[in-house]
């Protein structure tokens, strides 16, 4: 029986998706059968792993919506023993066709079940709202990871996320545990974000990872051409290089050498002063303009 993670937190921009990337694919290289459900309209866990959203056959909106059968909708990746159940842009609209579902708050936990004996884990990541499809993916989790920005915006939510876990604990899925609190984007330098690890650690304790996710240029880099964290250098050979003509190089050098060897001439310390002449004719113009000048 596979193990159902979601990755939750109704703020955007905390690292739900690259979370999800990279978890996946380390539990991957460890040789567990993984599988990815993007719940997000944005679908940015899909284009992550170079799935085309157009290319795939369904979505995880037509397992929700039409009860299209999830064992038949993933869609293979770049790591081995990695699968995608893809989203788009369809899915913002799920929320209004599914209020008239019976028991629509299950639609996901009865759409996976037949998945659960195939894949070690099944990570949802979930999109930045507490609507239906989030609460679908919590009813069907058995735990949630919550990652928490290291700033004062990414706290205030939580408290409204942790109300919606418990109500979905006391009514749909007793069983849901918080896996834990993941610290994203920090940076040991700033005294915020010490401060937003002790405060962590201080409140919720235990429930908070010793491991922390720096600011990190690779993560920013891994999504293009989409691969994982956990392989920077093939990323970094894909990408094409363009190098300058050699004429342009040569160019430069040489206009480079030839302002070295022939320098400005140095600016003069001597400042010009009128003549005697010259301040005759100024104060004659002067005169002329205020109409004061009699004579020729």
């Amino acid at each position: 029986m596979g193990k159902i993670i979601a990755i939750a937190n109704q703020k955007g921009g905390v690292g739900k998706t690259t979370t999800t990337i990279n978890l996946a694919a380390s539990l991957a290289a460890e040789g567990k059968r993984t599988l990815i459900i993007d719940a997000d309209p944005q679908a940015n866990a899909t284009s992550g792993y170079g799935v085309d959203p157009k290319s795939m056959p369904s979505s995880i909106y037509e397992c929700l919506v039409d009860d299209y059968p999830m064992d038949g909708s993933q869609v293979a990746t770049c790591c081995e023993g990695l699968d995608l159940v893809g989203s788009r842009i369809d899915l913002a609209g799920a929320e209004i066709e599914l209020i008239n579902k019976p028991s629509r708050e299950n639609v996901l936990k009865r759409a996976l079940a037949p998945l659960a004996g195939k894949y070690d884990f099944i990570l949802i990541d979930c999109s930045p709202s507490l609507g239906l499809i989030t609460v679908n993916a919590l009813t069907a989790a058995d735990s949630v990871v919550i990652p928490v920005q290291a700033e004062y915006f990414a706290l205030e939510g939580i408290t409204k996320l942790l109300n919606t876990i418990r109500i979905i604990k006391s009514r749909l899925n007793p069983a849901l545990e918080i896996e834990g609190f993941l610290l994203t984007m920090y940076d040991a330098r700033l005294r915020l974000a010490n401060q937003i690890y002790e405060e962590l650690k201080g409140h919720f304790g235990e429930m908070v990872f010793d491991t922390v996710i720096p600011r990190n240029i690779r993560l920013s880099e891994a999504p293009r051409p989409p691969l994982s964290a956990l392989r920077p250098g093939l990323a970094r050979r894909d990408i094409p290089h363009r190098p300058r003509p050699r004429a342009h190089c040569q160019e430069q050098l040489t206009v480079n050498q030839t302002k070295k060897n022939n320098p400005p001439p140095p600016l003069s310390n001597h400042h010009h002063v009128p003549s005697q002449t010259s301040r005759s004719r100024s104060r004659t113009r002067l005169a002329h303009r205020d109409g004061r000048h009699s004579g020729p």
